[in-house]
């Protein structure tokens, strides 16, 4: 595979200035499966003309994958043509999308080694401090708990037994190699997001699953 140079990333990175582009990516990053040209276009309400000319030149810069496959199920003479299928492409470029806070990740890192050398306390304790502090500080700026949620990009869902799942991880990369560390960031920054911000009694807890965040946010409870 040839590698990437930093003239690739740019050029990704262009071809997301658009915002119809974008548009097109960030739907297809939410779609459950591989999607068509015609899927874009009625999604979006865009000519599939357009749709085909945004989604080309995504899959140019290798931020989609294409595939073919006959949607009909037949085979053989007859069956007609192959649909050409898109889907997200395994890379991120510089602009995060899924959306990434790796910078929000770094501040409270580099805070929390420095509390630990000003006040002696341990480094695991101080990054607790300040996450909360961080936390509570994106709640006082936001008007509830979802719009604070989607600012740092947790893709917030609310669950049928009324807690909320976080269908992103600002800090995915790092929590793949430094799992503990990054968790726990994680857990005591949404704690205090949610104490600020979410109705009384709502709780965040660790509950990590593949393919989103390790946090999920509790109801109140009903006793």
């Amino acid at each position: 595979m040839k590698a990437r140079t930093e003239s690739d990333s740019v050029s990704a990175v262009a071809a997301l200035a658009d915002s119809s582009r974008r548009g097109v990516y960030e739907y297809i990053l939410e779609a459950e499966g591989p999607v068509s040209r015609d899927d874009v276009a009625g999604a979006l309400g865009m000519v599939r003309g357009t749709a085909a000319f945004h989604l080309d030149r995504l899959a140019r810069e290798e931020l989609l994958t294409v595939s073919y496959r006959r949607l009909t199920g037949r085979s053989g003479p007859g069956s007609g043509r192959p649909t050409k299928l898109y889907a997200p492409a395994v890379r991120e470029v510089s602009v995060s999308l899924p959306q990434r806070h790796y910078d929000l990740a770094a501040e409270l890192l580099a805070a929390a080694v420095e509390n630990s050398h000003r006040t002696g306390a341990p480094v695991d304790e101080s990054l607790r401090r300040v996450a909360a502090e961080a936390g509570s500080a994106i709640g006082e700026d936001a008007d509830n708990l979802e719009q604070a949620l989607e600012k740092y990009g947790f893709k917030p869902e609310n669950e049928a037994d009324g807690s909320v799942v976080l269908q992103n991880c600002p800090f995915h990369r790092l929590s793949q190699s430094h799992t503990a560390t990054i968790c726990g960031l994680n857990l005591d920054l949404l704690s205090a997001v949610t104490g600020k911000t979410g109705p009384a009694g709502c709780t965040a807890v660790l509950d990590p699953a593949p393919g989103r965040c390790c946090v999920r946010i509790l109801p109140p409870d009903p006793a």
